[in-house]
């Protein structure tokens, strides 16, 4: 039996919370994670974070693989995710079918949360772009809200305790708070499609074992439970 020390974007979170006691038991390894954004996972190996098994952005890999720090070769795509609007249960929900509705929806709202574009998920970094985009960053300023990141971060959080209006984050962290309503994806030329990717640190100190786990977490029970949390599997 081995210990493998895994670090992951916060947006596989709900996944690995299901899929990990189940991978325990079928190899008798077990294994811990630390959850945080990409760019601050990728910050901390990039730093010299030990671990064995990493788990972010197709970018983050690869920026991470240019360092030397994930094994050249063991990069796998497994799912993207998209951007997505809640609103607290039962509260109306809004027309974000064009971008000029979703522009509207933004002026109207009193309280936006969000990931923090600076060392938050890639959410927010687009998010800003959009807001830009569209026009209203100078309006939407005062009323945005930004998450710590990590699962302290989760945007539902805000909507859920009425703290926000509206929430925006990636769909399977927003699925990943009850109580909420998810309204569906940004419209189609304002989204973003963020790429997740797991990799084997080249200083794995439990290489066997997290091999093992790339293995199970590549396989089709994890799959499954990813497309059940909002992931778009990826083949």
């Amino acid at each position: 039996m081995s210990a493998i020390r895994i670090l992951s974007s916060t947006a596989m979170k709900s996944t690995l919370d299901e899929v990990l006691p189940d991978f325990e038991r079928a190899s008798t390894h077990q294994a811990t994670v630390t959850f945080a954004p990409s760019a601050k996972i990728a910050t901390l190996i990039a730093g010299g974070e030990p671990g064995d098994v990493v788990i972010v952005t197709g970018q983050g890999i690869e920026h991470l693989i240019a360092l030397g720090k994930v094994a050249p070769n063991s990069r796998r795509d497994i799912a993207s995710s998209v951007i997505g609007l809640a609103v607290r249960r039962g509260a109306p929900r809004p027309d974000i079918s064009t971008p000029d509705q979703f522009r509207r929806v933004m002026l109207a709202a009193k309280s936006i949360a969000t990931s923090n574009p600076v060392g938050g998920g890639p959410s927010g970094a687009h998010l800003a772009k959009v807001f830009e985009k569209l026009g209203i960053a100078d309006a939407v300023k005062p009323k945005l809200i930004y998450g710590p990141g990590g699962p302290a971060g989760l945007i539902g959080n805000f909507v859920k305790s009425g703290q926000a209006d509206i929430g925006l984050q990636q769909i399977p962290e927003l699925m990943a708070v009850s109580g909420i309503d998810v309204v569906g994806p940004l419209p189609g030329e304002l989204q973003s499609v963020t790429v997740f990717s797991i990799g084997l640190s080249a200083t794995a100190a439990a290489h066997d074992a997290a091999k093992s786990f790339v293995a199970f977490f590549t396989g089709p029970a994890a799959a499954a439970v990813m497309k059940r949390k909002g992931m778009n599997v990826l083949k």
